[in-house]
């Protein structure tokens, strides 16, 4: 069953959500609105992992559902993208599940409630 939602800023082919805990929004429909993609998250519980400040700024007025996690590490070839993520991956989807926005940056990840 699936507990994020990959948007669509995000590549499609990636091994760290390549599975089935993870769904990208491409694979829903080929074009969304970050207000469409927002209320199918919160429908679905799902956790949006994105690029996209929009979601972050409009979790800190919410309550989860849906949570966020907020990847700020700039544009990064695809492989840069997973040597930055994979080594905290696991603690990142951890932080996620307690607190309503991660932010991940290249030095650190911050967690809010």
């Amino acid at each position: 069953m699936a507990q994020f939602l990959i948007d669509e800023n995000l590549p499609y082919y990636f091994s760290l959500w390549n599975n089935e805990y993870c769904i990208h929004v491409a694979d829903i429909k080929s074009v969304y609105t970050d207000e469409e993609i927002w209320s199918y998250a919160l429908t679905n519980k799902l956790t949006i992992i994105s690029k996209d400040a929009d979601f972050s700024n409009r979790i800190l007025h919410h309550s989860p559902p849906p949570r966020v996690v907020h990847i700020k590490l700039g544009n990064l070839k695809l492989n840069q993208l997973y040597e930055a993520l994979k080594p905290n991956w696991g603690q990142i989807l951890q932080l996620s599940k307690k607190y309503k926005l991660v932010n991940v940056y290249a030095d650190r990840i911050e967690s809010i409630e």
